[in-house]
């Protein structure tokens, strides 16, 4: 990927302004929008990789705007908000988001995030194209997952995953049998220690199971391991 392209939707111009800022000297080409609105004009105009999109918006608010996103597109998106409260955290990852951040933020952690959501989804679109190889392959209960081509399917069928789901599916099926916490996940996932108690894995791992259509299936491919965490069988 050369020039990488980064679309800020915030009401909050001297926030979006000082992203900027940082985002600029790292790199990236941004594009700011006000409301969702003019960031759902820009992404259709645009090749956009990544968007910082505030949840507190007039109009058209971040979830709503996170929904419509992921009717069409997997590229990472990190929520922004002013409210650190836990149930907010579950509702911005459970329609769709990568990450959220907590208003105020240091910007070095916020580009720091940036960087990391980025890695992923380069990592799921690879530019080289390569469609061919099966190196790499793991099928497991149904599940055959390549991590060259990132290709994901479930019972023969190709399912979309964003670069956290597949890097969690990708952790638990070349580990079968192993039970993880979600500490150990998000650790091994996000790269990061776990900084507070937090629902952000199992809100994932919902995302992925309704993806999988686990709910109706009678031999689930991950299983809860209840007080300890999730594994997938051999």
């Amino acid at each position: 990927m050369s020039e990488i392209h980064v679309l800020v939707v915030d009401d909050e111009k001297e926030i979006a302004d000082l992203v900027e800022i940082y985002l600029v000297s790292d790199g990236y080409k941004v594009y700011k929008a006000s409301n969702a609105l003019e960031g759902l004009e820009i992404l259709e105009k645009e090749t956009i990789h990544l968007v910082l999109l505030d949840i507190m918006m007039p109009g058209m608010d971040g979830l709503e705007m996170c929904r419509k996103i992921r009717e069409t597109n997997n590229i990472p998106i990190i929520m922004l908000s002013a409210r650190s409260a836990d149930l907010d955290k579950i509702l911005g990852l459970g329609t769709g988001a990568d990450d959220y951040v907590t208003k105020p933020f240091n910007p070095l952690e916020l580009t720091a995030r940036v960087k990391s959501q980025l890695r992923r989804y380069t990592q799921l679109n690879p530019q080289s194209g390569a469609g061919n190889q099966v190196k790499n392959e793991i099928s497991i209960k149904g599940l055959t997952i390549n991590k060259d081509n990132h290709k994901v399917t479930v019972y023969g069928e190709e399912i979309k995953l964003t670069p956290i789901e597949f890097d969690i599916l990708y952790l638990l099926a070349s580990n079968p049998g192993r039970v993880f916490s979600t500490d150990e996940i998000f650790e091994k996932v996000w790269n990061e220690k776990v900084y507070e108690a937090n629902n952000t894995v199992m809100v994932h791992i919902r995302r992925l199971r309704g993806k999988m259509k686990e709910d109706t299936r009678q031999n689930k491919i991950i299983t809860t391991v209840w007080g300890v965490g999730y594994k997938i069988e051999k």
